[in-house]
């Protein structure tokens, strides 16, 4: 089918993202919209797990050479159906912490919203520099069942990772 056909309104979305300072840390905040499309939910009401990585970075700015990377980050999160217990499981790979819900909205509820999350140490940032924030939602497509990848590849309805957010960070 052509790309036209596709409902151009999926994926994902950095909405917001700022930093604030919390004790000798920056921490950030984000707000993030999930719009997943109809191959996806069919895929994870079947399901198939769907996995997303968090990507940050923290750079300094520079005038004449490319930005230095003080702090690069990630994360993973997983969601799945559960058909017997008729449930929606997140959980984060990274930690462990795995939250049930009834309905796919609240956990894609859980994804959007990000607080609080240590960015850098205070100590690592100099007053009299600049420093700009990324942040990058990524849909793992290599994590999907191996005969539903080519598909996924090949076909717009799994292209479900944001761009780049970049934000100056607040000193």
């Amino acid at each position: 089918m052509p790309v036209s056909v596709y409902p151009s309104n999926t994926g994902v979305t950095v909405k917001n993202a700022d930093t604030s300072l919390l004790g000798e840390d920056y921490v950030l905040a984000a707000d993030i919209n999930y719009q997943l499309s109809d191959k996806a939910t069919e895929a994870l009401r079947n399901g198939v797990p769907l996995f997303w990585t968090y990507q940050f970075k923290v750079q300094e700015q520079r005038n004449y050479f490319w930005n230095g990377t003080l702090v690069e980050k990630s994360f993973r999160y997983r969601i799945q159906y559960h058909a017997l217990l008729n449930m929606y499981r997140v959980r984060n790979e990274s930690n462990g912490a795995v939250d049930n819900f009834s309905t796919l909205q609240a956990a894609l509820d859980l994804l959007s919203t990000l607080r609080d999350f240590p960015l850098i140490e205070k100590a690592k940032i100099a007053h009299k520099k600049q420093y700009i924030a990324r942040m990058k939602i990524t849909f793992e497509r290599d994590a999907l069942p191996l005969p539903l990848r080519p598909i996924a590849n090949m076909n717009p309805q799994w292209y479900l990772s944001s761009d780049w957010y970049v934000w100056t960070l607040k000193k």
